[in-house]
């Protein structure tokens, strides 16, 4: 199985070098690695030889499909990793050993076993520590264990035969709010999406980086009701993103969080909700943000 692994970064030398550590330890190298960045600030000062980069404009879906593009034809399986993921030694070989166990599966998502961007963020020596401590244990056997109704963005896999004409959505503009749902969404139409135990890791959630609460919070209203139009969520899933949306922008705005800017969000949320209110749904539109 050859592996290709993209990571589709802005503004975070210092993450892509600490996860280009991870991937040169891995048990099964991967085939050939992407960095999909917008300029050179955003590469680390040095970049391994082998190690392709390839610039445009800013965006998550632009930028994980311009990686898909030098890729394809030429690996088994293709890895999308965030650049502050921390992933085990052997999560590759796993992933590959999953894969061709089962061949009828088109995507796999992992086991996260910490995610800071539930508490604000992990530091780097915090991650390697719980990265080590899952690496001194017998690892778990390489099984998938469940479908799944989606994948998690920051470590995915498809395989590259199921991806064929299928790319990320470029109308889900900046941070992509919930394109990894909606690409693996499409996917599943060719073969199912599960989880393998041993496709494993840790998700920092740095701050560094990330767009503004305004455009994240109309992201929020707006981008679950464009994909409940092309067909791509349901109703129900949209329903309760937006309302989890609101009630915790809302209730937290009192006393937000050092690393959340959750009065944006809010703002953003509000903006979402006219624009709906005028018969409109195009996610797009946070490019016209000052």
């Amino acid at each position: 199985m050859k592996i290709s692994v993209i990571v589709a970064s802005t503004n975070r030398p210092q993450e892509i070098a600490q996860l280009l550590e991870r991937l040169a330890v891995q048990t099964l190298p991967p085939h050939e690695i992407v960095l999909s960045v917008v300029s050179e600030k955003d590469l680390p000062p040095h970049v391994p030889d082998g190690v392709k980069v390839v610039m445009g404009p800013p965006g998550l879906t632009l930028q994980r499909n311009r990686g898909l593009e030098m890729v394809l034809g030429d690996c088994d399986i293709v890895v999308f990793y965030d650049d502050d993921y921390l992933p085990v030694k052997t999560a590759l070989a796993a992933l590959a050993e999953a894969f061709a166990a089962a061949p009828s599966i088109s995507g796999a998502t992992g086991v996260v076993l910490a995610d800071g961007v539930i508490g604000g963020g992990i530091d780097h020596e915090t991650g390697m520590r719980i990265v080590h401590d899952f690496e001194a244990k017998p690892p778990p056997p390489p099984r998938v264990t469940a479908k799944t109704r989606g994948v998690y963005g920051c470590n995915m896999a498809f395989r590259a035969a199921m991806i064929g004409d299928l790319r990320f959505d470029e109308n889900l503009p900046l941070h992509g709010w919930q394109e990894d749902m909606d690409f693996a969404k499409r996917i599943q139409a060719r073969g199912p999406t599960v989880r393998v135990d041993g496709f494993a890791g840790v998700h920092r959630g740095v701050n560094k980086g990330r767009s503004p609460g305004l455009s994240l919070g109309f992201a929020q209203i707006v981008n679950p009701v464009y994909l409940v139009k092309k067909g791509a969520m349901t109703r129900k899933k949209a329903v309760k993103l937006i309302v989890r949306s609101l009630v915790s922008n809302h209730w937290k705005s009192f006393r937000p969080e050092p690393f959340i800017d959750r009065r944006g969000r809010v703002r953003g949320n509000w903006r979402g909700i006219f624009h709906l209110l005028a018969g409109r749904a195009d996610p797009k539109t946070i490019l016209t943000f000052k």
